[in-house]
Parts: structure tokens; sequence; C-alpha cells
């Protein structure tokens, strides 16, 4: 299971916290909540920051997904596990 809540939002950024499992059906649930929050005027310039304080596993389907966000994404409070298995995907910061 997977529980998305939005933080915070700014014209530039939306962070977004998620706790559970990034997983099986879940990924597509977090792929069409990207994709809501990235789109609009300022598409291009907007940022996703997901808060990964409270996510325990990542398969390879979420792997992926946080490679074809990395342009737009930073993952933020990931445990030593996530941040090693995002390590080539995106900017970790802890």
């Amino acid at each position: 299971m997977l529980r998305i809540s939005h933080e915070s939002t700014t014209v530039a950024q939306v962070t977004v916290r998620l706790e559970g499992e990034i997983n099986g059906r879940w990924v597509d649930e977090l792929r069409r909540e990207c994709d809501r929050v990235l789109v609009g005027a300022m598409a291009d310039e907007k940022r996703l920051v997901l808060d990964l304080a409270n996510v325990s596993s990542i398969d390879a389907a979420g792997v992926a997904l946080f490679r074809a966000l990395a342009a737009r994404l930073v993952v933020t409070n990931c445990s030593p596990y996530l941040a090693e298995l995002l390590k080539d995907v995106t900017d970790v910061e802890r």
C-alpha cells in the first residue's frame, strides 16, 4: 500500500510525502499523481520533491519511474537502503 499526501506547493516546487511501498500497482498510481502535479502552465519549470522518510521499499518499476522523472525530481529523507537504490537515478537529499 502507498499513501500519497501533499506537504507544500509553490509555483516552482511541489513536495509530496510518500508512505509505504512503491511497487506493483502503486507505481502506476504514483505515476498518475506525478503527471497531475507536473502539468500546467509552468510545467517545464516545476520541480517535484518526493519525501521518502516513510517508504520501506521500491521495486524495479518504481526505480524506472524515478528514472523517467529524473530531470525534474528531487528525493529527500530516504533511508540509506533507498538512497543506494536510487543513487544513479536522481538527486537524493538526506
